[in-house]
């Protein structure tokens, strides 16, 4: 589409489209969740890689979750340290998260909260987004805001003119799953993650 101010972009995510918007690693793309079926088709991504639940504040992660008062409190511990910052924790999920975000193992959720004022105000106001990296996939990731609006025209993209203050880290978060009772790195991101239990 285009890139447009922020109250046009928080009006298209909730009309149902989609987004892009900085964070504190990468540039999102993002959807409401119950549309993230956009994202894997704007991707061309592979059903087998879930997507992000990115929300603004820490203590909206736990709705999305399910486990024992034992492990809430192990990934609130985990959480209290990390969020907001580049760390996604992949936890059991609740029946809240569509299908659609994860469509072969909806069992499990990545959620995150971004170090990044102008995604927490977004994130904020239109609530939990499915996010991911913005690029086709296997593609290197997409850093600007022009390359996002030249390379997905149907995407609302945000105005980097705006002179918002926003510093990324350019790489990934660090994403870790809870499994067995215990914390497993997927993926070595920005994040160096230490089990303090």
């Amino acid at each position: 589409m285009s890139q447009v101010s922020i109250d046009r972009l928080i009006l298209s995510a909730k009309a149902g489209n989609l987004i892009s918007f900085p964070t504190d690693t990468l540039p999102a793309l993002a959807a409401l969740p119950a549309q993230a079926g956009l994202i894997f088709e704007a991707k061309q991504r592979s059903q087998d890689k879930p997507l992000i639940l990115m929300v603004s504040e820490v203590e909206d992660l736990w709705q999305f979750t399910q486990g024992s008062d034992g492990e809430l409190a192990t990934w609130k511990a985990v959480a209290d340290r990390y969020l907001p910052g580049a760390l996604t924790l992949v936890l059991p999920a609740s029946d809240l998260i569509p299908a659609v975000m994860n469509p072969l193992k909806n069992q499990t959720i990545g959620l995150r909260v971004p170090a990044c004022d102008i995604a927490r105000s977004i994130l904020g106001q239109t609530g939990a987004l499915a996010t991911t990296s913005a690029n086709l996939s296997g593609q290197p990731p997409l850093l600007t805001m022009a390359e996002i609006s030249n390379n997905f025209p149907q995407v609302f993209a945000l105005d980097r003119g705006l002179n918002l203050n926003i510093s990324t880290i350019g790489q990934p978060s660090t994403v870790i799953e809870w499994s067995n009772h215990t914390w497993k790195i997927l993926r070595q991101g920005a994040v160096k993650f230490v089990d303090f239990r």
